[in-house]
């Protein structure tokens, strides 16, 4: 007897259909797996065995095929088990149930319990655009799908309370659509900007950054607060949209990351990977393709502490995903495209010894060293952050004054009213920031008055900036003028943007 049911796989971020086909014959008691299946797929016939032995039925004494459809793509991972070994019941005439408009995932343990499903969101997203609208997953994936309105899940806990279910035995409650609700930042993190002694600077231009989607650098000597400072940008990072929260959900749950209880991602990512990560570590791929921390770090922050310290080769790496949102990883099976709109947030010292152009402590760097050290961040990846700004040390008088400064709830209202004005503005051009603008956005969206272009000539001659580097230059200067609610581009707001060129003088 033949049975069929629908299962799906995942190539990057995109799921595809595969047709789960259970033929059973006379002949010896063998499990034969076809279809280009990976080594996980076909050891899950001696887990589907053991599941459906374990849950109550008998494993049939005949010979079994298994055809996983279309047959020239490989299928990788353990999220076909649960349509296996209902497909096996089904041909050997144990269970009677009509499967044809459901899509079946799921991983079996030996004793038949439904176990999590890595890259499910995708797999069901991509499944409700083909027309699937009914689902049997296993319940730890439960609140990661009832995020998605219009679809019939039924969530097991187990082969055999799936196998009720279907046998009319014990229903499954269908799942309950869960609207999603934006979680307040602010309660997830133990810290404020009010409690940042000093820094005005450095936290104007934070703002700035996070307002438009800037990428920034921070230099100054140890100790004056930069890791620190990096750490409260999380804080005053504007709420996400449903569409960003689930874009970013479906890149975690791809990489296994997404706890049960949760379900979705309420608050933007912030990714602070370790100086001594590879480029395949920053940039996603290994031996099953999977989004690195570019990635990991869409529509959130991803900070580089110490940058000079990374490897070359992984800092070259970033100039591709910084510059299209996008990071292409191929490899000899293929390539796979990961989004990686995330904002570069940045520190390094001004030299090894790090007291450079300090006022307290002497430099023992000779500029030979210094030239080298500032050389690991190449020209080009420096051309791609927008705003460089120097870190200077605290007064003593600031550390232990008692005067709080503004708080981060306050710079956050003001950072959400600077997105949406962006979001107005570019509704219909498919960005939503100002850092994303191109060419054609800068040309309509940020006209120059003739002294603003006197400013950035002067600017642009003195400094030795690249074309790339006035473009940012001028994203920047419309970022602050929104800031200040203002509709056209002040000669005020350039000179601010230009200030925020550190590296290049």
């Amino acid at each position: 007897m033949l049975s069929k049911l629908m299962s799906y796989g995942l190539v990057g971020l995109n799921g595809f259909a595969v047709e789960v086909e259970v033929d059973i014959s006379g002949g010896l008691p063998t499990v034969d797996i076809v279809g280009l299946a990976d080594t996980s797929i076909k050891e899950s016939k001696e887990r589907v065995r053991s599941a459906i032995k374990n849950s109550g039925r008998k494993a049939t004494p005949r010979k079994v095929t298994v055809n996983l459809a279309p047959a020239d793509v490989k299928k990788e991972g353990s999220t076909y088990d649960l349509a296996i070994a209902l497909g096996i019941l089904i041909a050997d005439g144990q269970l009677k149930a009509d499967l044809s408009d459901t899509v079946v995932l799921g991983e079996l343990a030996l004793d038949g319990t439904l176990r999590h499903v890595t890259g499910l969101l995708p797999m069901v997203i991509s499944a409700y655009k083909d027309g699937f609208k009914k689902f049997i997953i296993p319940k730890s994936n439960e609140n990661e799908a009832s995020y998605i309105d219009g679809i019939e899940i039924i969530a097991g806990e187990s082969l055999r309370a799936v196998i009720d279910h279907l046998s009319g035995l014990t229903p499954i409650e269908k799942s309950e659509y869960r609207a999603f609700e934006k979680e307040a930042t602010l309660n997830n993190y133990n810290t404020d900007l009010a409690y940042v002694k000093g820094q005005k600077v450095v936290k104007r231009a934070l703002e700035v950054a996070v307002c438009g989607g800037h990428n920034i650098l921070m230099v100054g000597p140890p100790g004056t607060g930069k890791t620190m400072l990096a750490k409260f940008i999380p804080t005053i990072m504007p709420d996400m949209t449903f569409d960003e929260a689930l874009e970013c959900t479906k890149i975690h749950s791809v990489a296994g990351q997404i706890r049960d209880n949760d379900g979705i991602l309420t608050t933007r990512p912030f990714r602070s990977p370790h100086h001594t990560s590879t480029m395949i570590a920053l940039t996603g791929g290994g031996l099953r393709i999977r989004p690195g921390e570019v990635s990991m770090a869409h529509n959130g922050v991803l900070f580089l502490d110490e940058m000079p310290e990374y490897s070359r080769q992984a800092l070259e790496s970033l100039r591709q995903p910084l510059e299209d949102g996008v990071v292409t990883v191929s490899r000899a099976s293929g390539s796979i495209q990961f989004p990686a709109n995330f904002m570069l947030v940045a520190s390094m010292n001004p030299c090894p010894c790090g007291n450079y152009g300090s006022h307290e402590k002497p430099c023992s760097c000779t500029p030979a060293m210094i030239a080298k050290y500032r050389a690991k961040i190449s020209g080009p990846l420096l051309d791609r952050i927008d705003i460089q700004v120097q870190v200077d040390n605290v007064k003593y008088d600031d550390i232990v004054s008692d005067e709080l400064s503004e708080s981060s709830e306050s710079v956050k209202r003001r950072v959400n009213r600077a997105r949406l004005i962006q979001r107005e503005r570019f509704m219909g051009d498919n960005i939503s920031t100002n850092s994303d603008m191109g060419e054609k956005h800068i040309k309509k969206y940020c006209k120059i008055s003739e002294e603003c272009e006197l400013i950035l000539r002067r600017s642009y001659e003195a400094l030795g900036l690249s074309a790339r580097a006035r473009s940012r230059i001028i994203k920047v200067a419309r970022t602050i003028a929104d800031m200040a609610l203002s509709k056209d581009i002040l000669p005020e707001h350039i000179l601010e943007a230009v200030s925020y060129r550190q590296m290049d003088s």
